[in-house]
């Protein structure tokens, strides 16, 4: 997990210097980093590690994905001049379930293709939004609370463009996986969505530093960006689908058995044997189908 590694380097850095960690931990815990703006600002741009423009590997939008702009009126943009891009590629069969695609760190819209094409194949119609500072997106660097805002928003939009709840789902990818867990543990969600699907995700940001480094360091008192997977899943009313390939080099797969451990739902492990960060949906592909069948009870038509 690239961002997390350069985050940890970030971090350890402020820990060997032992008189600077106390300065740190004496100001900034008890105001909760209202006093730390720099070292904040600092730690979202390793988390979030936006890159802008087009992907290299991008080849072009897909015939029959709808590109629109979604206005935001919350959080940090009140005045309702921010707006998330979004993409829209309706299945053929128009009553097809439908998914909200969340994507993880540094890539775009553009950089996501392959995994929203393979949800597409599935026979799912998919909306995937870029949260604010990626892509076409407005706004500079996201925050824990931006990418919440926005992933409910994008929520909003699904349910407009899928009317009947029990062809709705939430997938999310990596870091994006901890957006849609907390998306689907809002209150009132068990009766709004068919199920939740997560793949390549950890548990919370600092248990994902601390296994690059030493499980004693007090990193969840320097990090102000929570995304606190673990807790909040204990709080999804759905099925819950967690993928993990077993070559993951960026975060190990026993986060996801302990996400897994964590769900009170019916739910399923799915551990993608070879599978790596980014290529379990590929080479996991007649098992994600089999888990879409026994656990969500959905069978969509193949695009």
């Amino acid at each position: 997990m690239p961002y997390s590694q350069r985050l940890l380097e970030f971090l350890v850095a402020l820990l060997r210097r032992r008189t600077r960690l106390f300065t740190i931990l004496a100001l900034c815990v008890p105001l909760g980093f209202a006093g730390c703006g720099q070292l904040v600002q600092k730690e979202r741009e390793l988390l979030f590690r936006v890159v802008p423009g087009t992907a290299s590997w991008y080849g072009g939008m897909p015939e029959g994905v709808v590109e629109m702009n979604l206005p935001v009126a919350t959080g940090e943009s009140r005045d309702g001049n921010e707006h998330i891009n979004a993409w829209w590629w309706p299945a053929a069969n128009p009553s097809a379930p439908a998914v909200l695609y969340l994507h993880g760190a540094r890539w775009n819209l553009t950089g996501q293709l392959f995994r929203i094409e393979q949800l597409h194949d599935f026979g799912f119609s998919v909306l995937a939004i870029d949260y604010r500072g990626f892509g076409k997106s407005s706004g500079e660097l996201p925050s824990e609370e931006t990418v919440y805002e926005d992933a409910r928003l994008a929520w909003q939009h699904l349910k407009a463009l899928q009317p009947d709840p029990r062809k709705r789902l939430i997938y999310g990818h990596s870091l994006g996986g901890a957006i849609a867990i907390d998306l689907a543990s809002q209150p009132g969600q068990q009766q709004q969505a068919r199920g939740l699907i997560v793949e390549s995700t950890f548990t919370t940001l600092a248990d994902i530093a601390k296994s690059l480094s030493y499980p004693w360091l007090p990193l969840q008192l320097l990090l102000s960006q929570k995304f606190d997977a673990v807790d909040k899943i204990a709080q999804v009313g759905m099925p819950v689908l967690i993928v993990h390939g077993t070559s993951d080099r960026y975060v190990p797969s026993h986060f996801s058995e302990k996400l897994y451990a964590a769900a009170p739902q019916r739910k399923k492990l799915l551990l993608v044997e070879g599978g790596t960060h980014n290529n379990s949906m590929r080479i996991g592909e007649s098992a994600y189908r089999r888990a879409f069948r026994e656990l969500f009870g959905l069978n969509p038509a193949p695009a």
